[in-house]
């Protein structure tokens, strides 16, 4: 037998498998299988999930352990903040550290222990890097051949301006109002442009922000290979790195920007040196269920309630207490 676990990052679900306590690690086709199986709720477990995390080793010097993120679709993403907050505190326990690097698949990442965010809410800080604008790193193709900063693109949505940012994943963002937060914008341009378009052939993610005051932002996510999220990590990274860049006597560099999502609240920091871009994103790393299951049933893809013992951690109480102490600044609901 060996152990998965179900975490979330505020509220963004994914299954944790580490390789390396596996006889025969999966092969790439068997991880597409699993991620597509378990995290499916007509056919998976604990009502699925938004994709499945995969720890493994490396062979990076000073780097404690690799990250790569199987999205519930079965395609697999460059990055994931809110993932790699819950992979970091796996590898913290697993090896009694607290700083360290991470491998993704384009960056080595900075992580560290937090403080925690509330009683048996524990926190981690993720470096968000490396960050482009340019066309070619989304791809984006008939916006022009420049970086589509704070611009108006008609043929998204009319009235709103976007702005392009990859971290790596690619990112289109727009400040909006409440009435177009809550409205159906940002379903029906997220759908499109994940679907055959003619500007992101790769998809995109797509976040709409309301500015709440300085240094305060609520961000929705459309998420690619996903949908709808809780919660994306580096979405709410490169809408805050936006933020700053776009409403400088709102969102200010190297301070602390609180930013709430449906899922809960992260903190950022958006840092800028002569030669780079980078962001710190500071949230919880929550486990709510340790799950045994027979090695072969990962490999067969097969991960079902008939076959695996269940174990509920009372982390997920603990986290919606803190959630339910947050000011109310929207009313787009958790989905629990």
């Amino acid at each position: 037998m060996v152990q998965l676990r179900k975490v979330h990052g505020s509220e963004n679900h994914f299954f944790l498998l580490d390789q390396t306590t596996l006889e025969q690690p999966l092969t790439d086709s068997e991880l597409v299988a699993l991620a597509q199986q378990i995290t499916n709720p007509a056919t998976g477990i604990l009502d699925g999930a938004d994709g499945v995390l995969v720890v493994d080793k490396s062979d990076h010097d000073n780097v404690l352990g690799q990250m790569r993120v199987i999205n519930a679709d079965g395609s697999e993403a460059s990055m994931c903040g809110n993932g790699l907050r819950t992979v970091s505190r796996y590898l913290a326990e697993k090896y009694h550290m607290n700083q360290f690097k991470v491998e993704t698949m384009t960056a080595d990442l900075q992580v560290s222990r937090q403080s925690d965010l509330a009683p048996e809410v524990p926190a981690f800080s993720v470096e968000i890097s490396p960050v482009r604008f340019n066309p070619e790193a989304f791809p984006f193709e008939n916006l022009g051949d420049q970086p589509l900063i704070d611009q108006p693109v008609p043929a998204f949505v009319a009235g709103l301006n976007f702005t392009a940012i990859a971290v790596p994943n690619p990112h289109l963002i727009s400040f909006v109002d409440e009435d177009v937060m809550n409205g159906n914008e940002l379903g029906e341009l997220g759908a499109r442009l994940n679907g055959h378009n003619n500007y992101f052939p790769d998809g995109v993610n797509v976040s709409f922000a309301q500015i709440l005051g300085k240094n305060q932002l609520f961000v929705r996510t459309y998420e690619r290979g996903v949908g709808f999220t809780n919660a994306c990590g580096t979405g709410m990274s490169a809408t805050s790195l936006a933020f700053a860049m776009t409403h400088a006597n709102l969102g200010e560099f190297d301070h602390t920007i609180t930013v709430y999502n449906p899922g809960g609240m992260v903190k950022t920091k958006v840092h800028q040196t002569e030669e780079r871009y980078w962001i710190d994103l500071i949230g919880n790393a929550t486990e709510t269920h340790h799950i045994e299951v027979a090695e072969s049933a990962l490999h067969a893809a097969n991960v079902t309630d008939d076959n695996t013992e269940i174990s509920e951690t009372n982390e997920e109480t603990a986290y919606l207490q803190f959630v339910d102490q947050l000011p109310k600044v929207s009313a787009i609901a958790v989905k629990k």
